[in-house]
């Protein structure tokens, strides 16, 4: 890692820690220290959470090696994909990802280009060897701690989209990310009822492989 990216992770999370322990103190301003906060960190981005479906099940029945090479053939189809649609991928946690992106188009086109390669991926293998993934996607303004890490509503309710609601093939979207593709005419979408915390409403989307 290079001494200037070193400095400026640092140098983000050095002022966060700053003006959260100024927040703190007695008396605080708390609304200026916010706007404070937002004019450093505040940014508008899409943000997507992916996950693979079956953790638990397929540990039990196969053991955790053959889950650890489902998740590396995962890696090694997808963050291609995510480079190729200028995808920044933050993290890697087991079988997940946090990728954010500048715009909801490419977002979008990066989902459902990495669904439509798992088909090919996938095809002729049996069941415990296919990887089957689940996305969630918000858009919206968040707060960006250098290439670290992201915080705000949309990406709570993408997060919880993404690893605890979607299914196998599933694409859900926030209402935010939903109004982004407003002019989208090869997609469409379908209310769910699950409605995660920090969005005012949630869709599926509805689209070819």
């Amino acid at each position: 890692m290079s001494l200037a990216r070193v400095i400026g992770i640092g140098a983000s999370s050095d002022r966060l820690e700053r003006l959260i322990e100024e927040r703190l103190k007695p008396g605080a301003d708390k609304a200026l220290i916010d706007a404070r906060i937002h004019d450093l960190f505040g940014e508008e981005w899409a943000v997507m959470f992916t996950d693979l479906s079956g953790f638990s099940r397929r540990v039990a029945e196969f053991g955790i090696i053959h889950f650890l090479q489902v998740i590396y053939e995962s890696q090694r189809v997808l963050v291609p994909c995510i480079d190729e649609h200028d995808g920044v991928l933050l993290k890697l946690e087991g079988d997940s990802m946090l990728v954010i992106f500048r715009r909801a188009e490419r977002a979008m086109d990066c989902a459902l280009a990495m669904q439509r390669m798992l088909v090919e991926v996938n095809r002729g293998r049996e069941e415990q060897e296919k990887v089957l993934l689940c996305v969630g996607l918000g858009f919206g303004e968040l707060l960006r701690i250098g290439d670290e890490d992201v915080f705000g509503a949309e990406v709570n309710a993408a997060s919880k989209l993404g690893e605890d609601t979607a299914k196998p093939w599933e694409i859900l979207v926030t209402g935010n990310m939903k109004e982004a593709m407003k002019s989208r005419q090869d997609i469409s979408f379908e209310p769910i009822e699950e409605i995660p915390p920090g969005a005012d409403a949630a869709f599926r989307v509805e689209y070819e492989l």
